[in-house]
């Protein structure tokens, strides 16, 4: 298959990187273990070792089992390349360094991703790279924070943990008319329910450790570029030594073949939970952009073509730390752990106002956040009702 598929975004995963018959017809990419690969003659020494090698020069470099997976994601999002790195967040700081130099202004979205944040103050700062962050519901109005420096913008759709939709196309096209690269952590929704590249994205980054993999055994992330891009970020993910394992990339590889049917139910299982939450007495707001009271809605119905199983929402005002604890101790299908995208559904507290600067966080509520996994939705929901039933009999008891 080629970037230029006729099929389907679903048939596409299924079939994308593999090549069967250049392997004795083995279905499945084959695993390479290798750091030191032979050269037959000196002229192929010395071919491998000019710019322009198509071929294998040192395992670091890259394997079969690697372009295997970059070549498969790379159809899927329909782009010029990829490089696959060692985490989601090796996959954010490699784009950002290599669009940024030393002087240079960036916009990110006041929602992003908390290391993201801390890569940004710390070591771009460090660095002289200065950052804004902006108001994720401005859409072309970020025109009007832009410098002259202004090198980049970095966006999340939809954000972490508070879930606001961003204008991703009116964004790009503010960027582009200022000749700013425009950068997207598309974790979240995965290539098969956001079309990045064709929404005006030039570099997307993800967490193949999420979605992607889908059983929470795998630290990787890739970085998809499109034509002026895809060399720039491969370049600096080498530079920086930054490789993959051969058997995690094997189970990415495994992982990604069944994203669509994965995510078909956890988008399903999601909203079911999501819209379940907001007839709980408990709950003051639930923040998912697939519900149609969501701010976010419009947006999300207009440029994607569903929704993942992570999603939030806010407990009321005025309930203990006892009771948050009956609530989440007691659970037995949601483990309380970072990460999501696998098969298991997760809950954790967060508190927005700890990151949060161009636009704070008012809910005095505490905040959950919820991955919804593939168990029986129906058993999700008594387990998770049952949960709130104990919050609110702790705070009662205590009256």
């Amino acid at each position: 298959m080629s970037s230029s598929s006729k099929f389907s975004r679903r048939t596409t995963i299924t079939h994308a990187g593999r090549h069967p018959h250049d392997n004795h017809g083995v279905v499945n990419p084959p695993v390479y273990h290798a750091s030191t690969i032979l050269q037959p003659s000196l002229d192929a020494f010395e071919a491998s070792r000019k710019p322009d090698w198509k071929g294998y020069r040192y395992g670091r470099a890259g394997t079969p089992t690697s372009r295997s997976f970059e070549e498969a994601v790379t159809e899927l999002y329909g782009a010029a390349g990829s490089v696959a790195v060692s985490s989601g967040l090796a996959s954010i700081t490699n784009a950002l360094l290599a669009v940024t130099k030393a002087g240079d202004h960036i916009l990110v979205t006041d929602n992003a991703y908390g290391p993201t944040r801390r890569f940004c103050n710390t070591f771009l700062a460090r660095f002289g790279v200065e950052t804004t962050y902006y108001d994720p519901s401005l859409g072309a109005g970020i025109d009007a924070l832009f410098k002259d420096n202004t090198v980049a913008v970095f966006t999340e759709a939809p954000g972490s943990q508070t879930f606001e939709m961003s204008d991703i196309p009116a964004i790009a096209k503010a960027a582009h008319d200022r000749s700013a690269v425009v950068l997207m952590d598309n974790t979240w929704a995965s290539p098969l329910y956001f079309d990045a590249f064709n929404k005006g994205v030039d570099i997307v980054v993800e967490a193949v450790t999420k979605y992607i993999c889908g059983h929470s055994d795998v630290m990787m992330g890739i970085i998809v570029g499109n034509d002026d891009w895809a060399g720039p970020v491969r370049d600096m993910a080498k530079m920086h030594g930054n490789a993959c394992g051969p058997d995690d990339l094997y189970l990415a590889q495994r992982g990604l073949r069944t994203l669509a049917v994965r995510m078909e139910q956890n988008q399903a299982n999601g909203l079911a939970l999501a819209d379940w939450l907001r007839g709980r007495p408990e709950v003051k707001r639930v923040l998912h952009p697939g519900l149609t009271n969501d701010p976010g809605h419009e947006i999300w119905k207009r440029d994607f073509t569903g929704a993942s199983g992570l999603f939030s929402f806010v407990l009321n005002e005025g309930y203990s730390r006892a009771a948050l604890a009956a609530l989440l101790d007691g659970l037995e299908l949601y483990g309380m752990g970072a990460s999501w995208g696998g098969y298991e559904s997760l809950i954790i507290p967060a508190n927005p106002t700890d990151y949060r600067t161009a636009t704070p966080w008012t809910e005095a509520g505490q905040l959950l956040r919820i991955h919804a996994g593939l168990e029986d939705v129906d058993d999700l929901i008594a387990d998770l009702g049952a949960g709130l039933d104990r919050l609110t009999a702790v705070d009662s008891a205590a009256r």
